[in-house]
């Protein structure tokens, strides 16, 4: 089975701060699974590292004041193509996260403040029948498909 996940995730440092962040058990995955790796942001055009960025009322923007909403919707719509491409009925994503997050972001405020929702990429995925899974879950998923 392919699997889309976040690439730092997998370590690859890419996230905003260009740090990775690896999750050790997603790599037991590998011995049975092919793990996609996406950063949406990057294949949106942004530059590693970059500016933290939020939602506010369904725009994106960094901590600089700068909407990169443009960049969060080109990324999800290639990270969509690339989950259809290789047939991905799961994607394991960063939780929290503009584009990544499932469940719940941050709200927009830059103070670490959650709120429920979904980061641009999580929500597209979903709409189109994907199953996301935040890290968090990881176990759980981890175990399921041991079933």
């Amino acid at each position: 089975m392919n699997i889309l996940v976040s690439a730092c995730l997998l370590g690859v440092n890419c996230r905003y701060n260009g740090e990775g962040k690896l999750q050790e058990d997603l790599l037991t995955l590998q011995e049975h699974h092919h793990l996609i790796p996406i950063c949406p942001e990057q294949l949106g055009g942004l530059p590693t590292p970059r500016p933290a960025s939020e939602i506010q009322n369904q725009t994106v923007f960094s901590k600089t004041g700068i909407d990169v909403t443009a960049q969060f919707k080109a990324g999800a719509i290639e990270s969509l193509k690339l989950a259809k491409l290789y047939h991905c009925s799961y994607a394991i994503l960063k939780e929290r996260s503009p584009s990544c997050g499932f469940g719940q972001i941050y709200d927009g405020s830059f103070t670490g403040s959650l709120i429920t929702g979904n980061g641009i990429t999580a929500n597209l995925l979903a709409e189109h029948g994907i199953t996301v899974i935040g890290e968090s879950k990881l176990s759980e998923f981890i175990k399921k498909l041991q079933k």
